[in-house]
């Protein structure tokens, strides 16, 4: 069975929107799966793991979804501020940011917050203590560790900073042409930014260059993701003209504009995007979830 593919964002109207998406050799389609009044502000934030999506929104609340049982889990309540970051550790924890200065660190068993930190440090969270502090000297408002960890680039206005772990020094610096609003590590020494333009741009880490640039969008592209499909990988962009586009990257002709591979148009304005990436499921387990969407909070196509 072809693996399950879900695009999951969110926008200005408060919503959270699901689209099933159909691979094929050139074209993938995508398919209206569920849209939901997620929030009472903006969504700011979407993390996915295997069974969980979370929306963090300037409402100061988490939500949380089972996408395999169609159905809200509840909400999560904690920080003081919009919710600026989240993310999945594995199946176990969910980490969030809010701008309120807070980290929390919640458990995904029984949904506690099992420790929460005050920001702009590194943590150890075994046991909760700082690990690591380096002053950047600038309010950076992006933060993005390589796939290795090797090094991590941090995000000033338009300008990264590429750090070496070890050595805790800066290695390079690139300046993108407008205010970055999203980065992803593709390799790792490769980069992918998006800012406040309809261009993309893939930058190597090492050499300092842009690799390729390419117009994805006809507005501003406010997030972008990455996954493999196969031996596939696949650059997902969304904007605020409302299109969420999935691109077909190849490594070996890098400098090349990625083919698009399919786009959805959501007729909202995009804040934040995520990819939900199901192993391969029996045929039951895949009737029954979707005989539960009709009694669940989603609306479904």
């Amino acid at each position: 069975m072809a693996q399950q593919l879900e695009l999951i964002a969110g926008c200005y109207e408060q919503i959270v929107f699901g689209y099933r998406v159909q691979t094929g050799e050139k074209k993938w389609t995508s398919d209206a799966d569920f849209s939901h009044h997620a929030h009472t502000a903006s969504l700011s934030a979407v993390a996915v793991n295997d069974r969980y999506i979370a929306t963090g929104s300037k409402d100061e609340t988490i939500q949380l979804y089972d996408i395999k049982k169609r159905v809200e889990y509840g909400s999560l309540l904690h920080h003081d501020g919009t919710i600026s970051c989240l993310e999945f550790y594995g199946k176990t924890h969910l980490l969030s940011g809010g701008e309120d200065g807070l980290i929390c660190v919640w458990s995904t068993k029984k949904w506690e917050c099992l420790k929460s930190f005050r920001a702009h440090k590194t943590w150890n969270l075994i046991d909760g203590r700082s690990a690591f502090i380096k002053n950047i000297k600038q309010n950076a408002h992006i933060v993005m560790w390589s796939p290795t960890g090797e090094r991590y680039v941090v995000v000033v206005n338009e300008k990264m900073d590429i750090y070496n772990l070890e050595t805790a020094t800066v290695t390079g610096t690139i300046s993108n042409k407008k205010r970055i609003s999203s980065i992803r590590f593709i390799t790792n020494t490769i980069v992918v930014v998006a800012g406040d333009e309809e261009t993309v741009r893939l930058y190597d880490t090492d050499s300092l260059k842009c690799l390729c640039e390419f117009k994805a969008h006809e507005n501003r592209v406010k997030a972008i993701y990455s996954i493999t499909v196969g031996e596939t990988l696949v650059l997902v962009t969304a904007s605020s003209d409302g299109y969420i586009k999935m691109w077909k990257l190849d490594l070996e002709k890098i400098q090349d504009t990625p083919a698009l591979l399919g786009e959805v148009n959501t007729s909202a304005r995009l804040t934040c995007l995520g990819v939900w990436q199901a192993s391969p499921v029996e045929s039951s387990q895949q009737v029954e979830a979707e005989a539960a969407c009709s009694q669940g909070i989603y609306k479904c196509s």
